[in-house]
């Protein structure tokens, strides 16, 4: 039985791609997680108590102890999801975006380069595979998808972080030879996702008869993944992706974050009838689509990604299983049916507070 290691495994894609190994693998699997805002125990606890199951709470930036995890578990493939993601809260505060994405991704390599030299029995067998985002890539005008080649034009904190640790990835195996394996995704949606990005916000603000903040004009496009047709793509890449190599991973879905405003509106209607919903009743409020409202827009808010994921398609075999508006309407049913889990990630922490208007020097 191999070790697969999961930083970052109590966020959103990292507890999902936990469940999925322990479904779809023989492997025991130790997660690794910091705990901070948006990573919780909550989200991994229907497995718990899973045999192949272990957790570590720890800080990918503490050299002492990533090095202390690689010798205690020996692991035979790590996947590093653990990041701080919300690209407002970069805004606010890069620096901690920096030592997590920067700092914790290197130490993640050092701390491999360093065991498989103590260890050179395990090389043949060992992989890190780096989850990042297509964010890195910049902005895109009306035509065209960013595809492996893409050069990185990061304009936000958090996509420059991301960038710079990709960086990181492919000169460790240029330089030390370290196997790794890089995957760039699009907007990941579905269950377990802190209510600060825009499909569970919106879920729970309209559910409550809260605006819906829309930044700008509403216009600005992203091509949705559904979280488990990623963790799918990211097993297989780690199974069979080219050493070295690189993959763009995208659902096809581009929508303006209108659309999926609009979208969640229409399935809400059906789930839960705004006539039957007190919160919007006591508000005076006939329909979800009454609670839009249009903000002024995010300090350099990228108009447009779309991703060209031919590679993991033809080298592969990926293709995603949910079409969008599927993969939306369970996630809709997802968060109206876990509102403890909900209520639990969000105490004391997070009241949904609009994040990232920190002035320009100009």
């Amino acid at each position: 039985m191999g070790t697969i290691v999961v930083t970052g495994g109590a966020g959103f894609i990292g507890c999902n791609f936990v469940r999925h190994l322990l479904a779809h693998t023989d492997e025991r699997v130790v997660v690794v997680d910091k705990l901070t805002y948006a990573g919780h125990l909550e989200s991994l606890a229907e497995v718990a108590d899973h045999p192949r199951y272990v957790f570590v709470q720890a800080d990918i930036a503490d050299r002492t102890g990533v090095r202390a995890l690689f010798e205690r578990h020996r692991p035979t493939a790590l996947v590093n999801f653990a990041a701080e993601t919300h690209v407002d809260r970069s805004i606010d505060d890069p620096a901690t975006f920096v030592r997590t994405n920067v700092l914790g991704t290197f130490e993640l390599l050092e701390a491999a380069r360093v065991h498989l030299r103590e260890h050179p029995d395990a090389v043949a067998g060992f992989r890190l595979l780096h989850v990042s985002t297509d964010e890195v890539y910049g902005t895109l005008g009306p035509e065209g998808a960013f595809s492996e080649t893409t050069p990185y034009a990061p304009n936000s904190p958090y996509a420059a972080s991301k960038a710079g640790a990709d960086h990181l990835v492919r000169a460790y195996h240029e330089t030390y030879r370290v196997p790794v394996v890089l995957t760039n995704c699009s907007n990941n949606y579905g269950p377990h996702q802190f209510p600060e990005k825009l499909i569970p916000l919106m879920i729970l603000n309209a559910v409550e008869g809260r605006p819906l903040p829309i930044y700008g004009d509403g216009g600005n496009v992203r091509d949705w993944l559904y979280v488990e047709d990623h963790c799918a793509g990211i097993l297989l890449a780690l199974r069979k992706g080219q050493t070295g190599g690189k993959y763009n991973i995208g659902g096809g879905n581009e929508r303006t974050n209108l659309q999926v405003v609009d979208a969640l509106c229409a399935i809400l209607e059906e789930e839960l009838p705004a006539r039957e919903n007190e919160a919007l009743s006591r508000r005076g409020v006939s329909s979800y689509s009454d609670l839009k409202s249009f903000v002024p827009d995010r300090p350099g808010h990228d108009r447009r990604y779309a991703i060209d994921a031919s590679r993991v398609r033809d080298e592969l075999g990926w293709q995603p299983a949910h079409a969008f508006e599927e993969g939306l309407r369970e996630t809709v049913r997802w968060y109206l049916t876990h509102r403890g889990w909900c209520d639990a990630v969000q105490s004391g922490t997070y009241g949904r507070e609009r994040l990232g208007l920190e002035g320009s020097v100009d």
